[in-house]
């Protein structure tokens, strides 16, 4: 496997962040209490997954839930091996750089 580079972090105001670790394709949050995989998570469009605390401090994936927003992670849409004409095998994606993944981060006080 080819060594993974750093992703993308944006401070998106002062303060305090959430502590974060990446392995691989994998971000983790907290006390390892969220873990994203960003590959998993990648589709053919660009997707937004957003972190949020609840009422009750836990970590939650989905505004949805949550109370404010802790981070957000922003994956790229797949890419894949050029197509020859003819081939009638499907194109094969090209794994996720993590270079081009940014994570923005909220503050947490």
């Amino acid at each position: 496997m080819a060594k993974q580079s750093s992703v993308q972090v944006i401070e998106k105001n002062e303060g305090p962040k959430i502590d974060y670790e990446q392995s691989g394709t994998k971000l983790f949050f907290g006390d390892d209490e969220i873990m994203i995989n960003c590959a998993k998570y990648q589709k053919d469009w660009p997707v937004d997954v957003d972190i949020c605390s609840d009422r009750s401090g836990n970590l939650v994936i989905s505004p949805d839930s949550g109370m404010r927003y802790v981070a957000q992670i922003a994956i790229p849409q797949a890419e894949y091996e050029p197509h020859e004409e003819g081939d009638t095998d499907p194109p094969a994606k090209i794994p996720l750089d993590m270079g081009d993944v940014v994570l923005t981060l909220w503050s947490i006080a």
